[in-house]
């Protein structure tokens, strides 16, 4: 009876959707800051692992995610008074992505439903946390909106939609390209395969951005050691402003 009763219990359930998983590639994992660095362009492309054949229904949608190192911001307000511009609320925004890119193979609200941004934090405004407001200060949430906003003016936060371009529901590529005022650290990187609006798989790496060569010594430098760096900046200025009065009066002689 309870075999009859098992097999009976499997039969009502449906069939489990087949298993889909990431594999990925970067054109680089790893992006040098150097005294000419522009910005750099990553490419990221894959292919999905299946056991079994391409499921029907809904096709295949993709998200790539490149979010740079979270730090604290502070958000301030200001207001015209008494003929001058003054700060007169301030919020504290506890994280805030120093860089977030989102490119998609669809329109954002096709690909992924509100519940699983949420669940996920895909989209800008999930990716930014800020729960410490002050409760007397009006429309906090206009704070956050705010440093979205700002970044994406410069470059720094942007949503791409139909720019993950899918074939045969196997392959995909995108390119995420990262402005020159990169700050350092590690970017992970996400891949989202979703069906109907639903996370059905995904997969996370980190690209790594660091500066090399002399601006590598200068950075450490002016953290490990200020004062060294303080007067070696000095010391520079100085013979830098000595050279310069010298090369002024070795051409007013001649």
């Amino acid at each position: 009876m309870l075999r009859l009763l098992s097999l009976l219990l499997l039969i009502a359930l449906p069939a489990q959707a087949a298993d889909e998983n990431v594999v990925l590639g970067l054109s680089q994992d790893r992006v040098a800051i150097t005294s000419n660095f522009d910005g750099s362009d990553i490419l990221v492309f894959g292919a999905i692992k299946r056991e079994s054949p391409i499921p029907g229904g809904e096709p295949l949608q993709v998200i790539v995610t490149v979010s740079g190192p979270s730090e604290p911001v502070v958000v301030r307000r200001k207001e015209r008074r008494f003929g001058i511009w003054v700060n007169i609320d301030s919020v504290l925004v506890d994280r805030a992505p120093s860089f977030y890119a989102v490119a998609t193979s669809g329109p954002f609200s096709d690909v992924i439903t509100n519940t699983e941004d949420l669940r996920h934090k895909v989209s800008i405004r999930r990716a930014i946390r800020s729960v410490g407001a002050d409760m007397n200060i009006q429309g906090a949430q206009s704070f956050s909106e705010a440093v979205i906003r700002i970044r994406e003016r410069a470059g720094l936060y942007s949503i791409r939609e139909n720019t993950v371009a899918v074939d045969e529901q196997t392959l995909f590529r995108t390119s995420i390209d990262m402005p020159a005022d990169l700050t350092e650290g590690a970017y992970a990187t996400r891949i989202f395969l979703t069906r109907g609006g639903q996370v059905i798989s995904s997969f996370q790496t980190t690209i790594d951005v660091q500066k090399v060569g002399l601006e590598r010594f200068l950075y450490t430098l002016s953290r490990e050691q200020p004062i060294v760096y303080g007067l070696m900046s000095l010391a520079i200025a100085i013979a830098a402003g000595w050279g310069a009065s010298a090369a002024f009066r070795i051409l007013r002689n001649t």
